[in-house]
């Protein structure tokens, strides 16, 4: 009979049975929480009156997926709550694992109902990482309840999740961790005997944080109870090597032995996930809410996670025309030249030309009137379809004719149709009335008011040509636009067989 493979499972109380020993575990898998209570923060989800905790109470936990960024503990909680309502719990990655494990585990948790009654828990890592068809295929378990799916992920779900196994989760947001509750969990680490720093896994004599590296330790870990953990086992291995104790014998780790541990400030961001998106949010919010000091903030925060210096180029580009717009036609160009100095010089040189960029575009004058007339029009356009251009606005026919050259006219301008005759009174663009765009607005509300009255042409000036100058300045010129349409007529002759 051939020996029966290892299960690859865990138990929700006890350790997997490959599991190294504690003294071989980071601090901060030592440190997971055991119960519900030992959870730090996410009181909404498992406070006195948290969702969590209330079905927790009643025996029965729904199948629900964990949104929330790293070291917020959607693993400890997964292990808590199939803890607390008798569960086994079944742990894999999406990363590592396909269709065929997931209906082996699928069989396993079918017989463990039946033959125990006993509930399974399946707890998928990084789910969004699941292909469509992977997806699809924990659907008729879920929805049978021959598992309990609690999946986990980094990145939106509503995004990453297909909408048929969305429907059937409960999706619960984990904020990160506050200062203050980084900060418990540290201590709790500094203190625990059992698991901790302070008994026997580790150092001899225990250890003790100062309040400014203790201060730092915090506030480098952006809300990462795991990476505050790593980086305190780091520094205490380094002060440690270097002897460095206190007079009671406890092993200092000092703010440069912190720093040492970290290498540098841990950034929540991820350039292909919801870091990437929130922030550039936040930095284009910043700049149309004409704020350059949030605004050099967020461009510091994208520029120092690695963000790619092009696309904060385009973003810039894009704000200059969207959100400043007229109100200030020097934006657009400052912008581009931006992105041009980047090609030119690149980083980190071009960090200059960037932020110059971004504080012009959030102090100077804002409008998003073209914008807004653009898109005005466009839903015109689709609305209505293709209408046919005015006769006397068209390049050929004998209602061209008609067309006002608006140069013959006192101030260069003469009213005529100009918008196909179903829009005809039909206005898109309204001028603001910040910066240079206000003059815009004063111009055409003097077109306006000039309108009223008769056109008049110009007095003619002594040889010089009234017209369109490229079809009357000269007899070359009028040669050379007649041959023009000669060729075009030609052309458009071959086109229709004639």
């Amino acid at each position: 009979m051939a020996a029966r493979r290892p299960s690859r499972t865990g138990s929700s109380s006890q350790q997997p049975i490959f599991a190294p020993p504690p003294g071989r575990q980071p601090l901060a898998a030592r440190m997971r929480p055991r119960t519900l209570d030992e959870v730090v923060g996410h009181d909404q989800l498992i406070g006195e009156r948290g969702a969590l905790r209330r079905a927790v109470e009643r025996g029965r936990l729904g199948s629900i997926l964990l949104w929330g960024p790293p070291g917020s503990g959607k693993t400890s909680l997964a292990r808590v709550l199939a803890d607390a309502v008798g569960a086994q719990l079944v742990t894999i990655s999406a990363v590592m694992s396909g269709v065929a494990e997931v209906r082996a585990l699928v069989v396993e948790a079918r017989d463990r109902l039946a033959l125990n009654g006993r509930q399974t828990i399946l707890f998928i890592d990084e789910i969004h990482r699941f292909n469509k068809a992977q997806q699809d295929a924990l659907l008729p378990h879920v929805e049978e309840g021959t598992v309990t799916l609690v999946g986990a992920t980094t990145e939106n779900p509503y995004f990453e999740v297909n909408s048929a196994l969305l429907s059937r989760l409960r999706v619960y947001r984990l904020e990160p961790l506050t200062d203050r509750q980084v900060a418990t969990v540290v201590r709790r680490a500094l203190a625990d005997e059992e698991r901790g720093l302070a008994g026997g896994l580790g150092p001899a004599g225990g250890v003790s944080v100062g309040d400014e590296a203790f201060e730092h330790l915090v506030s480098l870990s952006a809300g990462d109870a795991r990476q505050a953990l790593n980086v305190l086992e780091g520094a205490v291995s380094i002060a440690e090597a270097e002897g460095s104790r206190d007079e009671q014998g406890h092993v200092v780790p000092r703010l440069a032995a912190v720093e040492a541990a970290a290498q540098q400030r841990v950034l929540s961001y991820d350039r292909a996930g919801d870091g990437h998106f929130d922030t550039v949010s936040a930095f284009i919010k910043s700049i149309r809410g004409n704020d350059p000091d949030a605004a050099l903030y967020w461009l510091a925060a994208m520029i120092a996670a690695g963000e790619d210096p092009r696309f904060i180029a385009r973003r810039l580009i894009i704000s200059a025309s969207e959100d400043v717009g007229l109100a200030d036609p020097r934006a657009l160009e400052i912008a581009v030249a931006a992105a041009q100095a980047l090609d030119w010089v690149g980083l980190p040189e071009a960090q200059y030309a960037l932020a110059q960029a971004t504080v012009f575009l959030a102090a100077t004058a804002k409008s998003n009137a073209a914008g807004r007339a653009y898109f005005a029009a466009m839903d015109d356009v689709l609305s209505h379809g293709s209408l046919p251009v005015p006769a006397h606005l068209r390049s050929s026919g004998p209602g061209r004719r008609n067309y006002r050259y608006p140069h013959d006219y006192s101030g260069d301008d003469v009213a005529q149709q100009y918008l196909p005759s179903e829009l005809a009174d039909r206005r898109y663009y309204f001028p603001g009335d910040e910066g240079a765009e206000s003059k815009i607005r004063e111009r055409f509300e003097r077109l306006r008011e000039a309108r009223r009255d008769p056109p008049t042409r110009k007095r003619p000036v002594e040889g010089q040509t009234q017209g369109d100058p490229m079809a009357t300045g000269s007899e070359g010129m009028r040669r050379r636009q007649a041959n023009l349409r000669e060729l075009a007529d030609e052309e458009r002759r071959d086109a229709g067989g004639e």
